[in-house]
């Protein structure tokens, strides 16, 4: 594996177990940024292994589409795909992002988190 592509999975991985601790710390926010983190990281090690560069966007429906993900994923990655943008502004949806996000609610975006990890770690 070529070390850029190897760096990206490790801080994808390194990302999906922080939000882990931040669901046990009760930063349900947090942990459902780094789970939109961790998918699109992946993501991109996988574009970098399919098409030898990185694609410098956010989108993770647009990445798993140009990746021909299977149709369940590419859903999954619609789900997560507001995430960026609702945890990081507090004016992206009228809620706070602190308020909006609950314990059910992150530890959901983990679930569909590690099905799309653990699908693109046996891809890369």
């Amino acid at each position: 594996m070529k070390e850029e592509i190897r760096r990206w999975l490790e801080q994808a991985e390194r990302d999906f177990k922080s939000a882990k601790n931040n669901l046990n710390s009760a930063d349900y926010y947090v942990a459902s940024l780094l789970c939109q983190q961790s998918v699109e990281k992946a993501l991109k090690a996988f574009y970098m292994k399919k098409f030898n560069n990185i694609k410098k966007i956010h989108n993770l429906v647009i990445l798993a589409e140009e990746l021909k993900l299977p149709k369940k994923l590419i859903e999954y990655c619609d789900k997560l795909n507001p995430i960026y943008i609702d945890t990081r502004y507090p004016d992206a949806s009228g809620e706070l992002p602190h308020e909006k996000y609950t314990r059910e609610r992150s530890e959901d975006d983990i679930k569909t988190a590690e099905q799309v990890l653990k699908w693109l770690k046996k891809k890369i």
